[in-house]
């Protein structure tokens, strides 16, 4: 007699790193396309799934971005122990990552759709900023008000020049905006 054994795998593609596959086709379709012609059609084409695998895990390409950008920066790693190498830390991080390829593109573009679409601000606000907020008021002991004018100085900075150049910002200019912003910041004073 011989025995028949059934797959407890249910039929159909594993999903087994399908988060991983889309994130990696994602960003290499927006830095090859650009974020508004990185359609989630060609997000799927490029990943090899069907768009309705990424419309069951993600409602909206700006939710997918978000998600995107979520792997993609990780925890934010502040390192040293003084406020200045804290936001140091901070600033060097967050440039770094913007120019990683697909990266400062897919930002920048989720970024801009938020201006006029309330669902994705919600989405890029509490599932992005928040976090990285949230610790660094805690590090830094600073109040939401002013954590809040530091991501807008930095990442606005960052952001403005991958926008109007294309590029990432350079090591020299990092070093210039980390110095103007401890000017402000690092001294735990605030100014209101």
């Amino acid at each position: 007699m011989t025995r028949t054994t059934t797959s407890a795998r249910p039929p159909g593609r594993p999903r087994a790193g399908v988060n991983d596959v889309v994130f990696a086709a994602t960003l290499s379709t927006v830095h090859e396309l650009g974020y508004a012609s990185a359609t989630v059609d060609r997000i799927a084409a490029a990943a090899g799934v069907a768009k309705t695998t990424i419309y069951r895990r993600w409602p909206s390409k700006g939710a997918l971005i978000v998600d995107c950008l979520l792997d993609a920066f990780g925890s934010v790693p502040l390192e040293g122990v003084s406020r200045a190498e804290l936001m140091s830390s901070a600033i060097h991080w967050i440039a770094a990552k913007i120019g990683e390829p697909g990266v400062g593109d897919a930002f920048a573009g989720v970024f801009s759709d938020a201006v006029s679409d309330p669902a994705v601000r919600e989405v890029l606000s509490a599932r992005l900023q928040d976090p990285y907020r949230l610790a660094l008021q805690e590090a830094l002991g600073e109040p939401e008000n002013r954590v809040l004018f530091f991501i807008d100085v930095v990442v606005g900075t960052l952001l403005h020049r991958m926008g109007m150049t294309g590029e990432p910002m350079v090591d020299a200019d990092v070093a210039a905006l980390v110095e103007m912003v401890l000017g402000h910041f690092a001294d735990g004073a605030d100014p209101n």
